[in-house]
Order: C-alpha cells, then sequence, then structure tokens
C-alpha cells in the first residue's frame, strides 16, 4: 500500500490531541503514514522569550545563523520529539527524523535576503521507506542540509514544500494538509471544492489564493506529479483525519486534471 503523507500545520498543533488520535488509529488500521510538521509559531514564542526578533519576507522566515540554531532546536528537538511521544503515549510506533537526515532533503540556498532559507533540490526517500517497511511512522521535521560557501550546513525549509516533496517522491496515495480553515476559498469566500493543477496554477499566477494557501498549493502541484490527489482540509475539526479518511469531510482537493 502506499503512504498517506499528512502535514500538521503550526496552526493545528494545538489541537493535536485528536490529530494524534487518528494517525494512531489509521496505523492500527495497516495505513503507511508519513508525517511533516511545522512549528513556525513555536519557534517565534521562543525567538521572543530569548528577545531575537524575527522577520518574515513573502511568508518565509529570514533566518541568520543564530535565528538558525533556535529553529533547528525547535523544529528538529522540541516540536518533533512532543509529536512522537504523543503518538507513542496513544501505543503508535513514531520514529522523529528531520529532513537532513539520512540525506532525505537536499536543498540550496533561496537566495540572500532569506539567510540560510533553503530551495530543495534533491529528495532521497530511502530513511522513510525504511521506516515505513518495519512499521513505523516516521515524522519528520522541515529542516534540510546544503552547501553555502564551500561548508555542508543545516538549512530551514518551509513544511507544505517539504511535504509536496517527500509525497512526489513517495508516489504517495494522498497529501493531506491540516489547516485551521476549511479549505481554499474563492474570491467571495466560498470554499472551492475541487482545482485541477491548470486551475490551481491560475491561482497562483493570478494571486488569487490567500498568502498561507500560495506554497500549500504549490506543494499540491508538485505532489501531483506522482500522486493521484491532494487535499486542504480543517485539522482542528475533532477526528478530521478519520473523517477524511472515510471521505465524509469537506474540503479543497486537487487533482492532475
Amino acid at each position: 500500500m502506499k503512504p498517506l503523507v499528512v502535514k500538521i500545520g503550526g496552526s493545528t498543533l494545538g489541537n493535536r490531541d485528536t490529530v494524534l488520535e487518528d494517525l494512531v488509529a489509521l496505523q492500527k488500521q495497516g495505513v503507511p503514514l508519513v508525517v511533516v510538521h511545522g512549528g513556525a509559531q513555536e519557534i517565534s514564542h521562543w525567538l521572543a522569550r530569548l528577545g531575537m526578533s524575527t522577520s518574515f519576507i513573502n511568508g518565509l522566515r529570514v533566518t541568520d545563523a543564530e535565528t538558525l540554531k533556535v529553529v533547528t532546536a525547535i523544529l528538529g528537538g522540541l516540536v518533533n520529539k512532543e509529536l512522537v511521544v504523543g503518538i507513542q503515549a496513544l501505543k503508535g510506533k513514531a520514529i522523529g527524523i528531520s529532513g537532513s537526515d539520512g540525506n532525505l532533503l537536499r536543498a540550496k540556498l533561496k537566495n540572500s535576503e532569506l539567510g540560510y532559507t533553503g530551495e530543495i533540490v534533491a529528495v532521497d526517500p530511502t530513511p522513510l521507506k525504511i521506516l515505513l517497511q518495519a512499521g513505523y511512522m516516521p515524522v519528520v521535521a522541515p529542516l534540510s542540509f546544503g552547501e553555502v560557501n564551500g561548508k555542508l550546513t543545516l538549512l530551514n525549509i518551509n513544511g507544505d514544500t517539504a511535504a509536496g516533496e517527500i509525497a512526489a517522491a513517495l508516489a504517495a496515495q494522498k497529501l493531506i494538509f491540516l489547516t485551521d480553515v476549511d479549505g481554499i476559498h474563492d474570491s467571495s469566500g466560498k470554499v472551492i471544492s475541487q482545482l485541477n493543477i491548470n486551475e490551481a496554477k491560475e491561482m497562483l499566477a493570478l494571486g488569487t489564493a490567500s498568502g498561507g494557501m500560495f506554497p500549500k498549493i504549490e506543494a499540491s502541484i508538485k505532489a501531483l506529479s506522482a500522486t493521484s490527489i491532494a487535499r486542504i482540509i480543517n485539522g482542528k475539526i475533532p477526528h478530521a483525519l478519520l473523517e477524511e479518511s472515510e471521505n465524509k469531510l469537506k474540503g479543497t482537493t486537487i487533482v492532475p486534471k
């Protein structure tokens, strides 16, 4: 069975109780799962606690050398391990890794303005396949690595982008984004139930999608090169994942044609 790739957004991490319950329930049903998580709000919280300023360009965090240390600690440490322990507390099987482990996500600097923020250039899904084959649920922190000034270094990456690249590399059965809204909205505020790739690309070109949806739509387009469906749903709805598995949940579906 092809795996299901689930992206847990930072906005839904606070509602993770039912999300984790659903992940474990699906795993016990024999569904192979790969989880990619965010953590932007937690990073901002800790930067503020440490008295460090932060800024964004087009929704991406400007990551200087000191910010990178906090990003790595929070994404690869605190958030990742809390999720793993939460899954294990419910008798699930999970192992936390980051995109920098096992050559999973290799990247290059996106641009000089963003500092140590990476753009993914290569994906090696081997570590995920090994964990899945052994019956574990990989929980992936959105970190990568790449060459900067002739040396390999950690790089911060967008979690939605990481999920799309991983879904494509695994030829996942489905990519699901758990967000804090009911899906992609049109100009009148109505949820768009379905888009094909061309319609999704048009939304990006015209700028008609809200800021937070841009990386999700881009990631869905990437995933659909090898995946048959991408879904954007409201992860704050109790047991949203189980409802989704039974095709009972509304949201936005993006398909190849």
